[in-house]
């Protein structure tokens, strides 16, 4: 493997590579789970006979179970360590599959939905913590972002593999496939199998050498340096040894700070993460399908044009890979806002003014249409290019050593929090205007420019214990 000089020890890239993948690994579930419900909501609406606001409550209560597993993971992954709390997202994924397959009704397909959102919540913290805690500082910028390309691959896996179930099943995911079961059963059961491939590759995952250390076993967190880094890793635990120091094991109450009850630093990481959410991007991917269709696509097409912009979330997301350590993370943040803001404005405004059908549904003419669809896929790509890699990075390594598991997340959580606001809201919202939806979303991407601009910090090629130090002082607030 190629050794590449840094500041530090040189390090094995392709070892790094291949742990950082693993973990992001996670991610993949994490984007598969949640958006397979783009292709089956209509069908559960029509099964269950749900109305607007029931269909979104079961689409988004995926994302209270998300908050809430995202809230118990951090203290889970200091008790036990990271890779036994990756091995059980891995379990919950795959017993959430089986259940959303075979629901008996509504209330019983929520409880499901919840279950499964627990587990992309205990990912969504896991993927970026053990990423951060074991890339070096020259590439951590792009192995953090490896877990949102995992993320992207996952929805672009579930959207391709749903066309081709919706395609087998005659066009329509109510129809009966295989064995007699519906279509959008199928694409709930599909999940299984990236759920015990995740499981499988992580039980062989060297745990986190900072846990390690955490719990006094300094000789296994040598060795995992050391199979990393080539050189002594002498100065790394010392540093690391340094930012543990303590006279209890971390907790929650450790957050606590003079702004509003919480240290700087976990405010910025949680409005961060809400930011994240509220300038709109999961109602793209939740409700994509249901978005063409309203506006005169037919389900076909509203498949096409979503896996169209699966394709484009995950072509920028590369882009970021390629530029987060070159450019660094706040630069990319405010480009993003900026491109964001353009295109949900576009949006809000072909929406809006478009003719409405006897159903309150807005009709796009010929054109129209074209410039709707090209709007949505360049939001799509400034989202992947900036904010969507970027705010996963900046969780997993802007928190002290001491904190993180903790901070990293109460941030997850509120992330979900947000998301099951904004996913809830979108279907009442859009049956009123979808003008109206992209609207709120425009006023949010312009409201991210001056919080990045004030209150975010540059991390890029800082050690993580280099950063602590840093984001513990009151002058982040500067």
């Amino acid at each position: 493997m190629t050794a590449v000089t840094t500041l530090g020890p040189d390090y094995r890239a392709g070892r790094v590579f291949v742990l950082a993948g693993t973990a992001a690994l996670g991610g993949f579930l994490f984007g598969y789970d949640s958006a397979v419900i783009n292709g089956a909501a209509d069908a559960i609406k029509t099964t269950f006979n749900l109305n607007a606001l029931e269909l979104g409550f079961v689409v988004s209560v995926a994302l209270i179970g998300s908050a809430i597993g995202a809230w118990f993971a951090g203290s889970l992954a200091e008790k036990y360590g990271r890779r036994p709390v990756m091995l059980m997202a891995a379990g919950l994924f795959a017993v959430a599959a089986i259940g959303q397959a075979f629901p008996f009704g509504a209330a019983d397909l929520t409880i499901w939905r919840f279950i499964g959102g627990a587990g992309i919540g205990v990912a969504s913290v896991m993927a970026p913590m053990y990423i951060a805690e074991i890339a070096p500082a020259p590439m951590r910028g792009r192995m953090g972002s490896m877990q949102q390309l995992a993320i992207v691959v996952g929805i672009f896996a579930t959207g391709l593999i749903n066309f081709l179930i919706l395609r087998a099943a005659g066009g329509a995911s109510t129809n009966d496939w295989l064995f007699g079961l519906a279509a959008w059963q199928w694409m709930f059961l599909t999940m299984i199998v990236p759920a015990l491939i995740y499981a499988g590759l992580a039980s062989r995952l060297p745990e986190s050498p900072r846990y390690l250390m955490s719990i006094g076993r300094e000789k296994e967190a040598t060795a995992v340096l050391e199979s990393i880094y080539k050189g002594s890793v002498g100065a790394i635990i010392d540093q690391i040894r340094e930012s543990l120091a303590g006279d209890h094991a971390p907790r929650l109450s450790d957050l606590r700070g003079r702004t509003f009850g919480l240290m700087p630093i976990v405010w910025i990481g949680i409005l961060l993460s809400v930011f994240q959410q509220f300038v709109g991007i999961n109602a793209v991917f939740y409700y994509s399908n249901t978005i063409w269709q309203a506006v005169g696509f037919s389900e076909s097409q509203a498949f096409e044009t979503s896996l169209i912009t699966t394709i484009v979330n995950v072509t920028f997301t590369l882009v970021a890979i390629a530029l987060i350590d070159r450019v660094g993370r706040k630069p990319l943040l405010l480009v993003g806002s900026s491109g964001m803001v353009v295109m949900l404005a576009i949006l809000t405004f072909v929406f809006g003014t478009a003719t409405v059908n006897a159903d309150g549904q807005p009709v796009l003419g010929d054109g129209v249409d074209i410039v709707a669809v090209i709007a949505f896929n360049l939001y799509v790509a400034f989202f992947a290019a900036t904010w969507g890699p970027v705010v996963w990075v900046l969780l997993g390594e802007m928190f002290p050593n001491r904190i993180r598991a903790a901070a990293l997340a109460l941030a997850a959580a509120a992330q979900w929090v947000a998301n099951f606001l904004v996913s809830t809201a979108f279907p009442p919202l859009s049956s009123i205007s979808l003008g109206l939806a992209y609207g709120i979303f425009t006023i949010f991407a312009i409201l991210s420019i001056p919080f990045v601009a004030k209150f975010i910090r540059e991390t890029k090629g800082m050690s993580l214990e280099a950063l602590g130090k840093r984001n513990t002082v009151d002058s982040m607030l500067k």
